[in-house]
């Protein structure tokens, strides 16, 4: 029996109007498929219903996978996909397995020999990194930052560090409630002369980038407050 495969979905960055940042051949793609790894049945659902599915939501498949999944959770969510039936992986916001649990069920379709076919999309994270200005050639990305005020004032250095010696630019997240805070504790850790840019709800009409030296940032009033932000270091 031939193996259905594993498509990876990407989600809106919170834009309702998919046709600014989804293509139309994944959008097409949704009537296509009956069963989901969702990181959210809720987002996931609403993604579907913009998408203009035309199955009742009812008749469709959903396994959740998130941070509290592990691998004796999700050992059955790709039963359907080994008996033929095609299977979507659709993140919260953007594309799967960037800032996303989503690779757990990537390795485990390899091992089990699915084809995995990546979808294109809006990332936050390569799109901040696009409008930064700073080095594309050479980056990291290191998802969240240590929670402790002292780690993470270490952590930045070390990152500091990195763009100084290597031009490598150090991208990164927080909490959206913690947004101001971690401004905050860079533009007071980090030196003058560095280089900081902040991404702001990417793709929506109250989009932000904000890209500058940490001197140039001290004498604005940046107020991020609690939406998604991507956070940069750079040359």
């Amino acid at each position: 029996m031939q193996k259905g495969n594993l498509y990876l979905i990407p989600n809106t960055l919170g834009n309702d109007e998919l046709g600014a940042t989804i293509p139309a051949g994944v959008i097409e793609l949704v009537n296509k498929i009956d069963v989901y790894i969702v990181e959210n049945i809720q987002t996931a659902a609403k993604f579907l219903k913009l998408a203009g599915i035309k199955k009742s939501l009812k008749e469709l498949k959903f396994s959740v996978l998130n941070v509290n999944s592990n691998d004796s959770d999700i050992t059955a969510y790709l039963d359907d996909a080994m008996a033929g039936k095609d299977t979507g992986l659709i993140s919260e916001a953007g594309v799967p397995c960037i800032a996303d649990p989503g690779a757990q069920i990537v390795k485990l379709a390899h091992e089990k020999g699915i084809r995995v076919i990546p979808l294109s999309g809006p990332s936050s994270v390569i799109m901040a990194i696009m409008a930064s200005g700073f080095n594309g050639q050479n980056f990291a990305f290191n998802g969240y930052l240590p929670i402790d005020k002292k780690m993470r004032q270490v952590k930045l250095k070390e990152l500091e560090k990195k763009v100084n010696f290597e031009n490598q630019t150090q991208a990164f997240i927080e909490a959206p409630h913690r947004n101001d805070k971690l401004l905050a504790e860079m533009l007071d850790s980090l030196k003058p002369d560095t280089r900081i840019c902040i991404a702001r709800e990417l793709t929506l009409d109250s989009e932000q980038v904000l890209s500058a030296p940490v001197s140039t940032l001290k004498q604005k009033n940046i107020s991020l407050g609690k939406v998604p932000v991507i956070f940069l270091i750079g040359k």
